[in-house]
């Protein structure tokens, strides 16, 4: 799917600078340069792609699937770039003046490389969310506003067509550039994010919705709850508390049923690395094991795991 992009983006690239060529405006010369970004974009990304999808080595033991942060920073900063390119040309115009020519065979040009665009775009974006893919749904994501922007495009030469005001081409290139740097700075903030490990909360809450949804009565309470990403695999890391007495072996295997509950329920590749913890005096208020032979507090009710309960560093009671 990637190599199909990229084929794809440099051929609208070229009918794009030849659209320039043709109607010299500064318009059509933002969405130009826009492409070239798509293209380096798209190129990486593939690369990207084939380097995440490597399995694990000594070097890399949680994998590849990092780059893909770094895929959507360097895509986002060249998006931002064009940006601040086209705001130059832009204004440049505004001073000097640029008449737009051949705005109907212009008009055609655009209009289907945004139609591609679209298509694209809602193909990439839909492939990158089934494959939890960050670069794929970026790209699909970065078409899609290409797609939107080349429909303003087609109205603002309508519109200097029908009123002949050749300075509202600058204009449009202005409102273009504001834009396309919106959206590159959008990018940078969420690739950097990923390089830092930052939480997905959204993601977060939804697997510990999954877990409080199946839990067992011995999973007596789960807390320090942290998930990464590494491209489209989720390592997470928590504190499991169980009885005490259990054996390591029985221990063992409620961490396997809960690690195996969240891979069905998620459908995403999730990496466990569980620490078990023994209940304390405390944990018995919580606990639902109504027949253990140790309890020394009476049950005082479920306590309803959340995001917010589960990321605190400390076992849960009720006082």
């Amino acid at each position: 799917m990637q190599a199909w992009v990229l084929a794809v983006g440099v051929l609208l690239m070229l009918v794009k600078f030849v659209t320039w060529r043709i109607t010299r405006s500064n318009a059509v010369l933002s969405d130009a340069l826009e492409s070239i970004v798509n293209v380096v974009a798209a190129g990486f990304a593939l690369y990207s792609l084939t380097l995440a999808a490597k399995p694990k080595d000594r070097e890399h033991p949680y994998g590849h699937g990092k780059v893909e942060f770094i895929s959507a920073l360097l895509e986002g900063s060249l998006v931002a770039a064009a940006g601040v390119i086209i705001i130059y040309r832009a204004t440049e115009a505004l001073f000097t003046g640029v008449e737009v020519h051949n705005i109907g065979v212009g008009l055609v040009l655009v209009a289907a490389t945004g139609g591609v665009n679209l298509v694209m775009g809602l193909m990439l974006r839909k492939q990158g969310r089934r494959s939890h893919s960050l670069t794929m749904e970026a790209g699909g994501v970065h078409l899609l506003a290409d797609a939107w922007t080349t429909a303003a495009l087609v109205a603002g030469l309508l519109a200097i067509r029908i009123t002949g005001l050749h300075w509202l081409d600058s204009m449009l290139a202005l409102g273009f550039a504001v834009l396309i740097i919106w959206q590159g700075v959008r990018m940078v903030r969420r690739s950097v994010g990923g390089i830092m490990d930052e939480t997905d909360m959204a993601v977060a809450a939804e697997l510990v919705k999954i877990i409080d949804a199946h839990r067992k009565p011995e999973w007596i309470d789960m807390h320090n709850f942290r998930v990464i990403k590494f491209g489209s695999t989720l390592h997470i890391d928590c504190h499991v508390t169980v009885p005490w007495y259990f054996t390591v072996e029985a221990g063992h295997q409620e961490i396997s049923e809960l690690a195996a509950l969240v891979k069905k329920h998620s459908g995403r590749e999730v990496e466990f690395f569980i620490h078990i913890d023994p209940c304390i005096p405390r944990s018995c208020t919580v606990c639902q094991l109504y027949d253990c032979p140790v309890r020394q507090k009476p049950f005082v009710r479920r306590m309803p795991w959340t995001l917010e309960s589960v990321l605190a560093d400390r076992k849960h009671g009720v006082e």
